[in-house]
């Protein structure tokens, strides 16, 4: 309706009358005055319950605030409580922000899917392509999930050590080409930029939102990212040098793929 509803929390009386008796009105106007929103409310019973030392806990808190935010139409409140409750709580901004665009995304755009549903046509089969593994497309997904919390000081790194050649999930790839086009702008809205997006690459990242990536410390989660990167690169340069090796070369080549294949064996190792 329309209201700005507080919770008073009043403690050593059992109602305002009985508070006002024993300790004056003036302190009962304090605690007005110090009333909080019903999100922050919910937020501080949920705490009670949890123990934030405990990882569990704490991933449990963090997706229940999640779900609460994510309630929030007003896009400018739902900064101010994300705000408040990174510095009361200690939680991370970016691990915020990733399940909430995730739960609201979802949301919206699943419902949209549903109601903009198109009977099924069936086309003449369409030539086969190369068939992307299922660990590749995973880890592309997780980059796409990583870039879709709207970061832009996350999505420097992430452009820096993944190009867009690197995605070879043609789907991935357009969306990737997309939001690395509209960041390259500064504009991190989410949104907006879904919105100019089609029905497939909607539907695609619905699902991607919906999956559990299990990212706790993001800059982990992409770091890893870059040495798998690193590591499939390095792996198929080695194919390459092997193949070179069998075919009729000069020595002085030879010997050049040789050390360069030496030092490609050292890196290897060198990654976890």
């Amino acid at each position: 309706m329309g209201c700005d509803i507080r919770i008073l929390q009043m403690e050593g009386a059992k109602d305002p009358d009985e508070y006002i008796i024993k300790y004056g009105n003036a302190r009962f106007q304090n605690l007005i005055e110090k009333a909080i929103s019903v999100i922050e409310f919910k937020v501080k019973v949920l705490k009670r319950n949890l123990n934030l030392e405990n990882t569990n806990d704490k991933i449990k808190f963090l997706n229940e605030i999640a779900k609460l935010i994510a309630k929030v139409d007003n896009t400018i409140e739902r900064e101010v409580y994300i705000e408040k409750i990174v510095k009361e709580y200690a939680i991370s901004k970016e691990a915020i922000y990733a399940e909430v665009n995730k739960l609201t995304y979802a949301g919206t755009k699943g419902e949209k899917i549903l109601e903009n549903a198109k009977p099924v046509v069936m086309h003449k089969q369409a030539p086969k392509t190369k068939e992307v593994p299922e660990a590749v497309t995973r880890r592309e997904n997780t980059v796409l999930a990583i870039l879709l919390m709207g970061d832009l000081t996350i999505f420097e790194v992430i452009r820096q050590n993944i190009k867009l050649e690197d995605f070879k999930n043609e789907l991935n790839k357009k969306i990737a080409k997309n939001l690395y086009e509209e960041y390259e702008k500064g504009n991190s809205n989410i949104n907006a930029i879904l919105d100019k997006l089609g029905e497939e690459e909607q539907n695609h990242i619905t699902a991607i939102l919906a999956e559990d990536y299990g990212i706790t410390d993001v800059e982990k989660a992409i770091d890893d990212i870059m040495q798998s990167y690193e590591k499939d690169k390095l792996n198929e340069r080695k194919f390459q040098i092997l193949e070179l090796l069998e075919s009729n070369l000069e020595e002085t080549n030879k010997k050049e793929l040789e050390k360069e294949l030496s030092n490609i064996i050292i890196r290897l190792a060198k990654i976890k």
